[in-house]
């Protein structure tokens, strides 16, 4: 069986603002863009590259939507785009007037920096290592997280 995650979906305020941002700013290919009544769209992006997982835009629809535009992870990094070129991506984003809350820095998965959207929702941009994944801990049978080589 093979399964993967097609979309995740982000609340926006509007579409066309979102769809600006991540068009422009991010490079992010409109995929589809229907409407669904009611004001509703079917909004579906795509990073560059050959990527599966995309984002359906979202508008916020009520007050407890709304307040949770920009902040879906509670101020934790909500999404991860790899890149295969870190300082190219870094550098053309920078340019485009995505704004880093770091500056870039070296972890054991790889070469991350934190920016956030339009709505303040925090990225990683990862060119990932050897591994493309941090180290897992082992676990032993009372569930303490015990030392472990590379995975």
């Amino acid at each position: 069986m093979t399964q993967a995650i097609g979309a995740v979906s982000v609340l926006v305020r509007e579409y066309g603002e979102a769809i600006d941002f991540y068009t422009r700013k991010l490079r992010f290919s409109v995929v589809a863009d229907a409407p669904l009544g009611g004001g509703k769209r079917w909004v579906l992006l795509s990073p560059p590259g050959p990527g599966e997982c995309r984002l359906l835009l979202a508008r916020a629809k009520n007050r407890e939507e709304a307040e949770a535009v920009g902040c879906q992870a509670g101020g934790r990094v909500f999404l991860f785009l790899h890149t295969d070129d870190f300082a190219r991506d870094y550098a053309e984003l920078k340019r485009r007037g995505v704004r880093f809350n770091e500056e870039p820095r070296e972890k054991d998965y790889g070469t991350v920096a934190v920016f956030e959207d339009l709505y303040g929702n925090k990225w990683d941009l990862v060119m990932p290592g050897q591994t493309g994944r941090p180290p897992r801990p082992a676990v032993s049978s009372g569930d303490t997280p015990v030392k472990q080589g590379p995975p």
